[in-house]
């Protein structure tokens, strides 16, 4: 469904005046009237009169760059202004034969970035932009395959996102159909036909359903309006994908809308509804009481029509309505200078964000696009602190990643967290509710193994960022110290002579090795770029980092710990059977002690461990020190707890995800609550340590319908 384009007589006006002295200065008429059709989608998104003949002109000066020394005198000073700020957005084009899984070339980021800083001074601009790739989107069937490919992936893969982002839904949702369209024409076309075989009887339907419900609402003492809402094809699909349904069993192919004068009468609209139609266990959510992350407002559910077919009914006020539509630009079609809008406000907020991070970097070795993704465009995770408070951050995130995002102070200082009351390890992925409490030293004292991906501390390139920033501020030699015990440790067990550290330095362009350790030190160069760079020198295949793991073997027995097989070393003492203590089930690396208990030898514990530390004063003579053996294949025991939407082929998805990470299944046990429609499944299996763990739990928890994967003992 295509935004309409219909504009206030001031708007249309100003439009006639400008096209027609556009006329006289030999723009051609197909320029003009594709600026006019700009123009139109960014009055309806705007209202604003200047910005849109402003629109109208930067499609001009495409064709004919010397009209800008005339418009100040033609135009006036304001629409030459925002003429001229569009007009330094730039082009962000994408290669003709770019793919999603690619990076961007430098020139491409640059541009992009030159875009979003533009944007970030005024976000009146990049609606201005949206609405140019829209019109450029709906005429791009008469285009060659290959540039119609080219403008509906850059729409996926930048312009949507950054709708979706501030909140232009009508936009989002009309992109990612006619780039779903241009890039898919199959699937799009098999869903199209499908709801176009079955359009008349719907719309019959739905008359019915809304004639009904306005007399309900009516006798409720309700004032509300009812009506079809309009289907998008391309969420439709992503709906099939995520829930692995045929298209028989999507919910909202017919859908209501009902918009109240206020939030009362919502909930009771809601009343009215269910008490009208049974509804839909598992279907119903209310994003009035708890907003989306992007600050979406509607309450959902779906119901038991007549003919006992599924209908999905969203109930929202007429504010909600209006954001939900055009998002950030809602505001702009009133009067300027009212009171703020704080929902708007985090959305620019979030815009001028994405260039806080002045270090990343532009080129082959940093992609931005890539960092976009990962960092901001990907599914975001709604956290709270004890107060309440919403943090906003990407999907991965740690609750690291969490205490960087409050305050880069609150990040230096973190010890560990608590998760809803529970300690967890830093590394745990969070999802969106869970209540995070960060635990805090006096000092800050970040760890560099925080920049280490592969042990994932941090998900976010601005938190890995801040710790960056703080290891440059130390001492020079404390840096380079630090840098060279780094380098000694990833390169002593190859043996590096002078011949390849000096190669390494040319590979890593490094002055001296001086200059290397020093990079190493501030965290400017990982480890993992060290030893990866050693690779390719030596020739080994399989990275160095990765070199002391042994690939996922089963355990004889899940908690003790074979002599011929032992995770453990005891100090001064060689092979000795051991139990895993299940109060605190420790993980490599973590720091473990030893206890020694009657009857049932060495029992091995977390450090952190409250149960040791009380045994431990006891009786300090049973305490021994113990260490993770670094050369044991053996596995470690953990159960896991994975809470879902039940749904067909659940179990089978999830034993597939704990395959890709080629690990056995010790035992399963599912049990459904068909009630709520939830499934609770505890798997018992054997890791290699704490990234494996947390690698495992972050593929679970991207699994279609899961709702949390939490460590049972």
């Amino acid at each position: 469904m295509e935004i309409a384009t219909q504009v206030t007589p001031e708007v249309q006006t100003a439009l006639n005046t400008a096209a027609s002295w556009l006329r006289t200065r030999e723009v051609s008429e197909a320029t003009t009237e594709r600026g006019l059709r700009v123009a139109g989608v960014c009055a309806e998104l705007t209202g604003q009169v200047d910005l849109s003949v402003a629109a109208l002109i930067r499609e001009a000066l495409k064709e004919n760059t010397a009209l800008a020394s005339l418009l100040d005198s033609a135009l006036g000073d304001a629409v030459a202004r925002a003429a001229r700020d569009l007009a330094a957005l730039g082009e962000f084009t994408l290669a003709l034969d770019w793919r999603p899984e690619q990076r961007l070339a430098g020139t491409q980021a640059e541009a992009l970035r030159r875009m979003l800083l533009a944007s970030a001074k005024d976000p009146h601009l990049i609606v201005a932009r949206l609405a140019a790739v829209l019109v450029e989107l709906r005429s791009a069937k008469t285009l060659a395959e290959p540039l119609r490919r080219q403008f509906a992936l850059a729409a996926r893969a930048v312009y949507g996102p950054l709708a979706n982002r501030l909140g232009i839904w009508q936009v989002k949702w009309e992109l990612e159909d006619l780039a779903f369209r241009y890039l898919e024409p199959e699937s799009y076309q098999m869903i199209a036909s499908a709801l176009a075989e079955r359009r008349q009887d719907r719309e019959n339907y739905i008359a019915a359903m809304v004639t009904d419900l306005t007399a309900e609402l009516g006798n409720a003492g309700i004032r509300a309006q009812v009506f079809g809402r309009p289907k998008h094809i391309y969420s439709i699909w992503r709906k099939m994908q995520r829930k692995h349904l045929a298209f028989e069993q999507i919910f909202d192919v017919r859908a209501l809308r009902i918009v109240c004068m206020n939030v009362p009468d919502c909930y009771g609209a809601l009343g009215v509804v269910h008490g009208r139609y049974a509804f839909i266990p598992g279907e119903f959510d209310d994003y009035v009481a708890t907003p989306k992350d992007n600050h979406y407002r509607s309450i959902h559910t779906a119901v038991i029509g007549p003919q006992e077919r599924a209908v999905e009914i969203q109930i929202r006020t007429q504010e909600m309505h209006d954001q939900a539509e055009l998002g950030l630009a809602a505001h702009w079609r009133y009067k300027e200078g009212g009171s703020r809008d704080a929902r708007n406000e985090q959305r620019i907020e979030w815009l001028r964000g994405l260039l806080a991070n002045e270090r990343i970097a532009v080129g082959p070795d940093a992609d931005y696009l890539d960092q976009m993704r990962r960092d901001l465009f990907a599914d975001r995770v709604y956290a709270l602190t004890p107060k309440g408070e919403v943090v906003d951050l990407p999907r991965g995130a740690t609750p690291l990643d969490f205490a960087y995002q409050v305050h880069t102070g609150l990040g230096h200082r973190c010890r560990g967290a608590k998760v809803n009351g529970r300690i967890v390890p830093l590394i745990t992925p969070l999802v969106s509710g869970q209540v995070v409490d960060i635990i805090v030293g006096k000092e800050e004292l970040p760890s560099r193994d925080w920049l280490m991906e592969d042990e994932g501390f941090l998900a976010s390139a601005r938190s890995r960022s801040k710790v960056r920033a703080w290891f440059r501020k130390l001492d020079a030699s404390d840096n380079m110290a630090a840098g060279r015990a780094i380098a000694e440790r990833e390169l002593q067990p190859l043996d590096v002579g002078p011949e390849l550290l000096s190669a390494l330095l040319g590979d890593l362009k490094c002055d001296s090795a001086d200059h290397l350790y020093r990079l190493l030190g501030e965290g400017e160069l990982s480890a993992r770029q060290l030893v990866q760079a050693a690779a390719r020198r030596l020739g080994t295949a399989t990275p160095l980092a990765a070199a002391g793991r042994k690939p996922a073997a089963r355990r004889s027995a899940p908690n003790k710990a074979s002599a011929s097989n032992n995770p453990i070393e005891v100090d001064g003492i060689g092979d000795l059977p051991v139990t895993l203590a299940r109060c605190c089930a420790p993980m490599r690396p973590e720091p473990i002690a030893g206890y020694v208990t009657l009857g049932r030898g060495l029992t091995v514990h977390a450090a952190r461990c409250r149960s040791f530390a009380r045994m431990r004063d006891s009786h300090p003579q049973r305490a021994i020190v113990v260490h993770w053996r670094a050369t044991s294949g053996s596995l470690l025991t953990v159960e896991l707890t994975v809470t879902s939407y039940d749904r067909r082929g659940l179990v089978r998805d999830l034993s597939e995800a704990i395959a890709a990470e080629n690990l056995s299944i010790d035992s399963m046990n599912t049990v459904t609550d068909h009630a709520r429609g939830a499934a609770h499944t505890v798997f018992r299996l054997g890791v290699q340590d704490q990234t494996q763990l947390a690698r495992l739990q972050r593929l679970l928890q991207r699994v279609p319908n899961v709702v949390s994967v939490r460590r049972s003992n």
